[in-house]
């Protein structure tokens, strides 16, 4: 198509593109299309269980770099399987080599003339009575809010978002967007689950939604691009 324009996914799993195996489980990413003009593409490219580190390591950031076009979009979001600093093949220190790998992101994109854009980590469902926990993702989102600044890199908080948003409905109606199923509703999970990270189909669809509204409200050149 003339003047296609691709935004790539760079994340984990609250982003990605699942498998059927892994239903009614879908990842925020899943739902951007529908938001864009029809000169733009949504090339996903987050992978379940995935850092900065493990990304980097095991060649995906190298894959966006051989494909992306000047002109394109870069979205990186991460930071939930960073935090797991007991797997060496995953874990990062927030203002550590987190940091380091973020910067390895932003020069792909500049070194292509593409356009970065960095989203902090979207919140867990994780409530202490009525109040949810503003460090579900501990010091990730603050060190990539840390590195933007410092780097002029732009960057929409979308942990602070959604951690207001989960917050002000409240511990009982959050579940509605996660991945709570009770046993025998799903072949999938036949025995239930609770999942407080992963979303549910409404749920990414939420999610999706209030980073379009963050990108709205911006003064992001992506803007252009929306409907």
């Amino acid at each position: 198509m003339e003047n296609q324009i691709t935004i790539y996914i760079a994340g984990d799993s609250t982003a990605a593109i699942k498998l059927p195996v892994k239903r009614p489980e879908t990842g925020w990413g899943e739902a951007f299309q529908s938001y864009f003009k029809e000169n733009v593409k949504i090339e996903n490219r987050a992978i379940n269980g995935r850092s900065t580190k493990s990304f980097i390591n095991e060649g995906h950031l190298a894959a966006i770099e051989q494909s992306i076009h000047p002109g394109d979009y870069l979205i990186i979001q991460f930071g939930h399987n960073d935090q797991k600093i007991e797997d060496p093949e995953r874990g990062t220190h927030p203002y550590g080599d987190y940091q380091d790998n973020l910067f390895q992101f932003i020069q792909a994109a500049y070194q292509k003339n593409a356009y970065p854009l960095l989203l902090t980590s979207v919140t867990r469902r994780k409530f202490e009575n009525d109040s949810i926990d503003a460090m579900s993702i501990g010091d990730f989102p603050q060190a990539m809010i840390q590195f933007a600044t410092k780097n002029h890199v732009p960057i929409l908080d979308i942990h602070n978002i959604t951690t207001e948003f989960m917050g002000k409905i409240g511990n009982e109606k959050s579940k509605k967007y996660y991945l709570h199923l009770p046993p025998g509703q799903s072949e999938n999970y036949p025995e239930g689950i609770i999942d407080n990270t992963h979303f549910n189909e409404e749920g990414a669809k939420k999610v999706a939604q209030l980073i379009i509204e963050a990108i709205q409200q911006s003064d992001l050149p992506l803007r252009k691009l929306l409907k």
